[in-house]
């Protein structure tokens, strides 16, 4: 056993006269145990900044070289097309030959493979398409029209929703049953007929694939002892991110042998809501009995005092498998937090200290700004415009050129010029209204022909008989619709006028019903907007008789204009938390840790939601390799509105000799955020009663909002300060003297 270091007797034999120290002279303790496990259920929990990558690729190598076993022998199974790729150079350098035909790849990409492979047994055609997320948009579309559903009662991302969520659970509509309520009955409909559509044409959407292929093993006996014959070591990347079909899918392939090696972290499993299990973890255990457990637990990224701090905020987690990050290297610099006045301050703060880094000699792209929402990156970007600072959005785009946020504007400008074609096109059908692509068409022809405005052209077009009935009332309904927002909007603020046409448009209520974190966050931004215009008009230096509404869609067309740095360019990253996983920087401000904006009011009413975002804590502190600086506003302009905000208990469950305050905030205090956390909400449940019968988490009555359930506290007794979310007028602020709240 040549070159074979002590750690790894106990594992498989290798051959005589093989030498594989190549293979696990390079690697720490752990690692090398991982490597060389015998051939078996093998459960790798590699923490952030471990070396899982290199775990799985040198788990390869030692089974080609050591164990003799065949590269054809081996299915690898990664989450992206550029994480399999770097896997197979990895391999191919390690072992010295192309390993081209071995398979290597996503659960899509290698679920296609097989389906190729096997079009007849799969029931479908050889010429078979794939559908792409806007492709399957517009098939439902299609599916609704058909069944003669409105769009605007049935948004097709919603439908869209539905449908992929049911297959990544593996269920056909042919096997749910029929629901009491309407909705979901129609829900069924769709997808069935989508399902017809599909099937007539030889449609299979990314959802499918991984469905169709599990269908095609299961009911395929002889095909599936095939595939497990070949396959006789299976190994699986981020395996924390599986979700429910993925997990059958290699259940069912590495069975009976049960030689499958998952490498995952359950610390870092933040895609709940794309319907990632971490149960999967606990469940390879029960599935594959003597399941052998190895911890990467030292870390090759962070300094010793960010990875203390990151440690106690997960050990928070109960069920965890257990792990504790260490390093040799330095303590480092203490974890930095700034208490700032507002959001404003808080931009500020990270862009002086940018600046400041930058002029150490440090280069730009080692910096990342981290956050909950992607409405927050609005104030950064402005901010760092301001400065010259040159920055990228990682992953998305910038506030002013979401989808959303242009529809908003579109309807603001139709508001203040009716003469605006691009945005009458824009919205003319957003939300569904039923004015179709012909409805369009024969505006534009009206405009053409007699020189007109679309928007005239529209208007002339109803007062005649020429269109259809359906669509001359919905093109009116839309006419009516801005007219009276143009009406009611008149002596407003603008901020007051944003919110109205938001509102009004339907904007909200559409996004909302689509479902989903996406749809979420589009309903998140168009609030921002809210706050940005607020903002502008705060700050405007405009003469009074100057129109603001103009001003600020100028100024906003100039910030969509201004384009952010390419990729390639040294700049300052903003991301995200979800988008930050895998990623490091030397430098990452974590900002925005308050409660209900991190941990996310949402994850309080979810199970299992409050330890997922303790989870995306964890994966944003772990991203920083030398400083790590978090910051929090004692004032924040949420949904349009000031909300005064209490640091978020993530601060409290961090050990205060680590945490270095720069300083206090707005009101002089001299107790630490820290401090003010833990009197705000404890991270183990509620608080103890603020008030006679008044407490986190209980149900109030108020005699006018009704209602409601208290989701935050500041002090005590009857000059407490509550947050509570009514069931009819959101959310309010209230000091307990004055509210005559009474326990409902």
């Amino acid at each position: 056993m040549s070159g074979c270091p002590d750690s790894v007797i106990g594992g498989a034999p290798e051959p005589e006269n093989v030498d594989i120290s190549h293979i696990f002279d390079p690697l720490n303790d752990a690692q090398r145990e991982a490597v060389g496990a015998a051939p078996g259920p093998v459960l790798v929990l590699a923490g952030a900044g471990s070396g899982k990558t290199r775990v799985l690729t040198y788990r390869i190598a030692y089974l080609v070289q050591a164990l003799e076993v065949s590269p054809l022998s081996v299915l690898a199974v990664t989450f992206t097309n550029k994480a399999a790729n770097e896997m197979r150079r990895r391999i191919e350098e390690m072992l010295g030959f192309s390993v081209r035909g071995m398979w290597i790849g996503t659960f899509h990409g290698l679920s296609h493979r097989l389906l190729r492979s096997h079009f007849e047994a799969a029931g479908l055609p050889d010429s078979f398409e794939i559908l792409d997320a806007d492709d399957q948009y517009r098939l439902i579309r299609r599916a609704l029209r058909e069944l003669s559903l409105d769009e605007g009662y049935w948004p097709p991302r919603q439908v869209q929703w539905f449908i992929n969520s049911h297959k990544e659970e593996g269920r056909r509509s042919a096997g749910l049953e029929s629901a009491a309520d309407q909705q979901q009955q129609t829900l069924l409909r769709v997808y069935a007929h989508y399902e017809s559509i599909c099937q007539r044409l030889g449609l299979v959407d990314f959802a499918e694939l991984l469905l169709r292929t599990l269908e095609l093993l299961q009911n395929n006996e002889a095909l599936c002892e095939t595939y497990r014959e070949r396959f006789q070591h299976v190994l699986v990347d981020e395996f924390q991110d599986t979700n429910a079909i993925q997990y059958r899918w290699l259940k069912l392939l590495a069975a009976p042998r049960n030689q499958i090696t998952a490498v995952g972290d359950d610390d870092q499993s933040i895609y709940g809501w794309r319907g990632a299990r971490v149960e999967n973890m606990d469940l390879l255990q029960q599935d594959f009995p003597g399941t052998r457990i190895v911890r990467l637990e030292q870390n090759y990224r962070s300094t010793g005092n960010i990875l203390k701090a990151a440690n106690t905020v997960i050990d928070q987690n109960v069920g965890r498998l257990g792990k504790n990050l260490w390093t040799n290297g330095k303590a480092g610099a203490p974890v930095q937090l700034y208490a700032a006045l507002d959001e404003i301050d808080e931009g500020r703060f990270v862009v002086d200290h940018v600046q400041e880094w930058q002029r150490q000699g440090h280069r730009r792209d080692s910096v990342a700004i981290l956050y909950r929402s992607n409405a927050q990156s609005r104030v950064f970007e402005e901010l760092l415009l301001a400065a010259s600072v040159p920055y990228r959005v990682y992953g998305g785009l910038r506030f002013f050129e979401r989808a959303e946020i242009k529809d908003a504007l579109a309807y603001l400008r139709l508001v203040t010029n009716r003469e605006s074609d691009p945005s009458f096109e824009r919205v003319v059908n957003v939300p569904p209204r039923g004015i179709g692509a012909r409805t369009v068409e024969a505006v534009r022809q009206q405009a053409r022909t007699e020189g007109l405005s679309l928007w005239a052209a529209a208007r002339a077009l109803t007062a005649t008989d020429i269109m259809p009935g359906r669509a001359r009332s919905a093109l009116t309904r839309f006419i009516d619709l801005v007219d009276t927002l143009a009406a009611d909007c008149e002596n407003l603020e603008l901020a007051e006028q944003t919110d109205l046409v938001i509102a009004r448009s339907g904007l909200i209520e559409h996004y909302r019903r689509e479902r989903g974190e996406k749809a979420l966050t589009r309903v998140e931004n168009l609030e921002e907007l809210v706050s940005a215009a607020r903002n502008f008009g705060n700050e405007s230096e405009l003469p009074g008789e100057t129109d603001l509404l103009t001003e600020f869609l100028a100024h906003a067309a100039l910030e969509a204009g201004e384009g952010q740095a390419e990729a390639w360019e040294d700049c300052v990253q903003l991301m995200s938390l979800h988008s930050a996983k895998g990623l490091e920087f030397p430098l990452v401000f974590l900002c925005g840790l308050e409660e209900g904006l991190f941990p996310h009011q949402r994850s309080l009413d979810e199970p299992g939601g409050l330890e997922e975002e303790r989870r995306l804590c964890y994966v944003g502190m772990t991203r920083a390799m030398q400083r790590l600086v978090l910051s929090w506003a004692e004032v924040r302009r949420l949904h349009g509105r000031e909300h005064y905000t209490s640091p978020s208990r993530f601060l409290a469950e961090m050990p205060p000799e680590l945490i270095e305050e720069i300083r206090v905030g707005i009101s002089g205090r001299r107790r630490s955020a820290a401090d003010l956390a833990r009197d705000t909400v404890s991270p183990s449940g509620p608080t103890q009663a603020c008030a006679d019968g008044i407490q986190l988490g209980g149900r109030v009555q108020h005699a006018r909002f009704g209602l409601g359930t208290v989701v935050m506290v500041e002090g005590q007794g009857e000059h407490a300060r509550v947050q509570v979310r009514f069931e009819r007028a959101g959310s309010k602020w209230l000091v307990l003297a004055y509210a005559n709240l009474q326990p409902a």
